[in-house]
């Protein structure tokens, strides 16, 4: 049984990881816009990642008894001055991620809610990935330091990535 304190703020996370899925969709429509379907590509599949970190959050809501709500989610920002920029904006948002699921863990250790803990220790792993990936990629970015040829090279690198829902994650919700 969550508390509502905890049920507002996990309801509050799942509306982060659902923006977080529209941030990075509104970066791919930047990407492609500036012909570079291979960071397009790779912001497609954080999209992915993303619904189903929000799919998560909905699931555990529903089994343990809370409600989920569905929250408003305001526009993304959606022009960058270039792809540095973009990596910039998104490890400083996967940064707020990382807080916000800390914070979340911290607040179940007070409530003594244990399962939510074992449920959030899974984002904590989660979000050191994370941040790990953005961070790897805009170093790529930053050593290219404006050369047309080396982006063009990271783009096709980056057209590359893949994904695979976690195990036992369905995103359809069916």
């Amino acid at each position: 049984m969550l508390s509502q304190k905890l049920q507002d703020a996990m309801n509050e996370q799942m509306k982060n990881e659902f923006f977080s899925a529209y941030l990075y969709k509104a970066m791919a429509a930047y990407f492609e816009a500036e012909d570079l379907p291979g960071f397009a590509h790779w912001m497609r599949m954080q999209v992915l990642e993303e619904m189903c970190h929000g799919e998560k959050f909905f699931n555990y809501l529903c089994e343990v008894g809370g409600r989920a709500v569905m929250l408003a989610i305001d526009a993304p920002q959606a022009d960058y001055e270039s792809p540095l920029e973009v990596f910039e904006y998104s490890l400083k948002h996967e940064q707020f991620v990382s807080e916000r699921i800390n914070q979340l863990m911290t607040l179940a250790k007070q409530e003594g809610n244990h399962a939510t803990e074992i449920f959030l220790q899974w984002f904590v792993t989660e979000q050191v990935e994370e941040e790990a990936s953005f961070g790897l990629e805009l170093k790529k970015i930053k050593r290219l330091a404006g050369d047309g040829r080396g982006l063009l090279m990271l783009d096709r690198e980056l057209g590359q990535r893949t994904f695979a829902p976690p195990t036992g994650m369905n995103i359809t919700g069916v």
